[in-house]
């Protein structure tokens, strides 16, 4: 009954190129933990909240099914902060994730240039992982994923574009069909639903929360005072 976006009808005027450069990293580094091992990955490149206040890197854990493991970090323990917007925990998990960022993503980098945008996304991605860690200062479970950094994508977009119209795939029992829902509605509710996670999910939603908020508040810092045509642009170039 959850509608899953499928597009939106904001134009874009050039190619997203650091949008697709964030998907193409997250991919490549979703093969590296698929290759060595994704709980192993998970612990040595995520944000454990504990670790990461007292800097601490190695100790004993528990793993499941009352497993004692001794871990040790392969990230140096300040760097999972970044390394953890790249890590993953499942398919789903990434597949989600990039997904969110294709369809909103494109048009924030248009508003804000490349380097802006760049910024931006993980200036988001540093704020939700802190969110996390202040919300649970004492816990081992490790904090992994884009969605923070794409929490923060979100807030600006409906910041910028809350009228935008996004094309949604609807699953309603055995009816499937395509709706239209203005974006302020669709982020809206996918905010507010974040308070509703159920503790035992697993799910680091205060990171969410913690990341869209900054894009709410940080998403005018980053757009250009003038958006740039480069339709225009490109025109007098052939003129010259």
């Amino acid at each position: 009954m959850v509608p899953i976006p499928l597009s939106d009808d904001t134009p874009r005027q050039r190619t997203p190129v650091v949008t697709i450069a964030i998907i193409v990293a997250n991919v490549l580094f979703w093969l590296y933990e698929v290759g060595r091992g994704v709980s192993l990955s998970v612990f040595d490149y995520g944000v454990i909240p504990r670790w990461l206040l007292h800097g601490v890197t190695d100790g004993r854990i528990e793993l499941a099914h009352g497993v004692i493991a001794t871990l040790h970090q392969e990230a140096p323990w300040p760097l999972t902060v970044f390394t953890a917007m790249f890590a993953h925990g499942s398919w789903m998990h990434i597949i989600g994730n990039m997904w969110f960022l294709w369809i909103f993503g494109d048009n924030l980098e248009d508003r804000m240039g490349r380097g802006r945008y760049l910024a931006f996304y993980l200036v988001c991605g540093v704020i939700a992982a802190a969110a996390q860690v202040i919300a649970s200062p004492l816990s081992m479970a490790p904090m992994v994923g884009a969605s923070g950094a794409i929490a923060g994508v979100l807030g600006g977009y409906i910041l910028l574009y809350p009228t935008a119209r996004v094309r949604c795939l609807w699953v309603l029992f055995v009816f499937i069909t395509t709706v239209r829902i203005p974006a302020w509605i669709l982020l809206g509710v996918w905010f507010l639903s974040q308070f509703l996670t159920p503790t035992e999910s697993g799910v680091a939603w205060m990171a969410h929360v913690g990341g869209f908020v900054a894009g709410l508040f940080l998403v005018k810092l980053f757009v250009r005072s003038r958006p740039r045509d480069y339709s225009s642009a490109r025109m007098a170039a052939r003129a010259a």
